[in-house]
This record gives C-alpha cells, sequence and structure tokens, in this order.
C-alpha cells in the first residue's frame, strides 16, 4: 500500500477548502483517510497564517514513514521547513506552440516585404529627385495621352448606359 499526503477538497461550488490528509494513493480524492494533517484555505491571503495549518510533528512522521506528497503539498512543506522540494526548471513553458511560430514567421516576412517596398519607393523618390528637370517632363507626356485614351472609353461606357 503507497500512501500519500495530499489535498481533500471539501466547502461549497466555488468556495474551495482542502484538508491536507494521509490517504491510500488509491482511495477517492474525497474519501476516506488515514489522518488529517491540517488545512488550507486559498481563499485567505497569500500572507495570511490562516492560509495554511500544518501539525509539523505528524507531517514529519508521515514522510519518514515514506508517505509521498503531492506537488502542492510538497510546496507547503519545503514553506514550513519540513522537507526540501528541489525546483523545478521547465525552459519550455514560455516557449508558443507551433502554430503560433508559424504566424509569427509569416508576419515577419510580410513586414520584410513591406520595407523591402518602402525603401524601394524612397530609392525612387531619391533617383526622380536628383535626376534632370528634362526627364519629368517627358514622363508627363505619356500621362497625358493615357488620360486622353481613357476619356473615349468613360464616353462610350456612358453611352452604353444611356441605351440601355
Amino acid at each position: 500500500m503507497s500512501i500519500s499526503i495530499r489535498l481533500s477538497r471539501g466547502g461549497a461550488k466555488k468556495r474551495p477548502y482542502y484538508r491536507i490528509v494521509v490517504a491510500n494513493s488509491r482511495s477517492p480524492r474525497d474519501g476516506k483517510y488515514l489522518e488529517q494533517i491540517g488545512t488550507y484555505n486559498p481563499l485567505l491571503a497569500k500572507d495570511s497564517a490562516e492560509r495554511v495549518k500544518l501539525d509539523e510533528d505528524r507531517a514529519r512522521y508521515w514522510i519518514g514513514v515514506g508517505a509521498q506528497p503531492t506537488d502542492r503539498v510538497a510546496r507547503f512543506l519545503d514553506a514550513a521547513g519540513i522537507k526540501e522540494r528541489a525546483a523545478r526548471n521547465n525552459p519550455k513553458k514560455g516557449e508558443p506552440g507551433e502554430k503560433a511560430k508559424e504566424r509569427a514567421e509569416e508576419r515577419a516576412a510580410k513586414i520584410a516585404e513591406a520595407e523591402e517596398a518602402k525603401r524601394a519607393a524612397e530609392e525612387e523618390a531619391k533617383a526622380a529627385a536628383a535626376a534632370p528637370a528634362e526627364e519629368p517632363a517627358a514622363e508627363e507626356a505619356p500621362a497625358e495621352e493615357a488620360a486622353a485614351e481613357e476619356a473615349p472609353a468613360e464616353e462610350a461606357a456612358a453611352e452604353e448606359q444611356a441605351e440601355g
């Protein structure tokens, strides 16, 4: 029979209250237990002395007998100075998932493309400003021709609408 030191939930809905109990590891969470060695009220402030009450002598006895505390109870025992708890290190905890990484890469690619286009536009503007004054006049002439070509197309569209 393996023995565990764990929390047994009590209290009303949305108002939890826990007993710190020593129980057979196979018994139900809120079921039969061997001994109650403390209480935990998570609704109280973290610095409150009433938040975690623990019978340290009984906790030491049960650990000496071979009872295994759950992670949460191990934290309480460590805070009380009864049993040292090895600090856990999870380097991947804050790392985003695969899909989030893919979205970030896509976003970075779009930003890079936008910056590239912006640089190209700035370089064209610099080149246009640095060019002699005769060239802009030559550029304006084809623009006027294009406008003249568009005008008859607009007139034809207007005639079609009038007929229809």
